[in-house]
C-alpha cells in the first residue's frame, strides 16, 4: 500500500472504530514475531488511546506514525495519543530501527553499513 501523492508506505494500522488490524502483504517476509510484536503494539495503541495509527515509510525510509481520528470522537486524546507514541519509540527503539534498515536495504537497495 503505497500512497503515491504523500511518498508513504504503510507498513501496518490499526483502527479502533472499526475494531480491524491491518498488516502490508509486501513485507510478509518479516518474521512472523515482529509482526506479531507490530499487532501487539498497534492494537494495544488503539484500545488504550483509540483512533487510527499507522506505521509508515517516508520517502527517505525513515518509519514514523501516523494518527488520526473521528471529528467527533471526544474520548480521544491527542496529548496522551503524543505521550504514547513517544513511549513505543523509547520502549521500541531496536524493533523500530531495524525495521528502518531491512525497508532501506530490502525496498530502497541502499548499501548496509
Amino acid at each position: 500500500m503505497y500512497d503515491e501523492m504523500e511518498g508513504k508506505t504503510v507498513l501496518c494500522c490499526a483502527n479502533s472504530y472499526e475494531q480491524k488490524y491491518f498488516f502490508n502483504d509486501y513485507f510478509d517476509r518479516l518474521p512472523e514475531e515482529v509482526k506479531q510484536e507490530l499487532k501487539i503494539m498497534c492494537v494495544l495503541f488503539t484500545e488504550e488511546a483509540g483512533g487510527i495509527i499507522s506505521l509508515v515509510y517516508e520517502e527517505d525510509g525513515s518509519l514514523s506514525f501516523d494518527v488520526m481520528s473521528d471529528e467527533g470522537d471526544l474520548l480521544f486524546d491527542e496529548i496522551s495519543c503524543g505521550l504514547m507514541i513517544r513511549k513505543l519509540q523509547t520502549e521500541k527503539r531496536e524493533l523500530l530501527e531495524a525495521l528502518e534498515m531491512f525497508y532501506k536495504v530490502f525496498v530502497l537497495g541502499e548499501e548496509y553499513d
